[in-house]
């Protein structure tokens, strides 16, 4: 019988996260599932429903320590916390931009270094970041959000070279813009939501997939599939790309 796998989930509270945590809640005794976020309300439905839940705020490096000491020997982690502004680069305040940054792209990158050396020790794991479709073709009003997605496109391409000799797996799930309330928040104009329409995933779309992750690690996966060819068409026709972002996302 195999060991019941614990599991950290980041993000916890809302979208992805907590559709996350309720899908591996449902697997019955097949994990031990830490959640965490901001959302004291979340957090206590979660916890209800099984979870270990730990309220932290992942840019507070104090917050951070303390989640540390509550978990243990963590099996996997989902990295889903996530922060947006879409804006133009020139009207977006400072405290958004390092938000942004600091969420996105410090926040990870810090709770990696400090889960890793546990992981090496044990000769196993698995790291599951949720990436972006930004962080491979960027959209106008997304300059710094897609920044931060293509930061760690970068940084989880040299990891995962640095720690398949320690068999712990690397994984990034690029999902296109998700119906949740983060895309109402990021972008207060609606234009985002009205542009895609019908093209919004759905939340539990992405949930699953990060399941299938857990069961069978791949490299990356890329929602909905068809955008693995429109990044990779950007690459050889990029003018063409950037001239549909455009009519999409430039809208008044």
């Amino acid at each position: 019988m195999n060991k019941r796998k614990s599991v950290l989930v980041t993000g916890a509270t809302s979208g992805v996260g907590y559709a996350t945590v309720m899908r591996l809640l449902s697997e019955g005794d097949l994990y031990t599932v830490y959640a965490t976020g901001r959302s004291l309300d979340k957090l206590q439905e979660l916890k209800n429903e099984g979870a270990i839940a730990i309220p932290a705020d992942m840019i507070k490096k104090n917050e951070m320590e303390n989640l540390l000491e509550q978990t243990d020997s963590i099996d996997i982690v989902i990295f889903s916390a996530g922060v947006g502004h879409f804006q133009a680069a020139h009207l977006l305040h400072d405290e958004e931009i390092r938000s942004m940054m600091d969420t996105n792209v410090i926040a990870p990158i810090e709770l990696t270094k400090r889960i890793l050396p546990q992981m090496m020790e044990r000769q196993k794991g698995h790291l599951i970041y949720i990436g972006s479709q930004a962080g491979k073709v960027a959209t106008p009003k997304a300059s710094v959000y897609a920044a931060t997605k293509h930061a760690l496109i970068g940084y989880t391409n040299a990891l995962r070279m640095e720690v398949a000799p320690s068999g712990i797996h690397v994984s990034v799930i690029h999902p296109g813009p998700i119906d949740t309330p983060f895309i109402d928040g990021a972008d207060k104009t609606g234009t985002y939501r009205s542009s895609l329409g019908k093209h919004l995933l759905q939340v539990d779309t992405v949930a699953n997939k990060v399941i299938q992750t857990i069961e069978k690690p791949v490299r990356e996966i890329n929602l909905p599939g068809i955008m693995g060819f429109t990044s990779k068409l950007y690459a050889l026709a990029p003018r063409l790309i950037e001239k549909i972002g455009r009519h999409y996302f430039m809208k008044k």
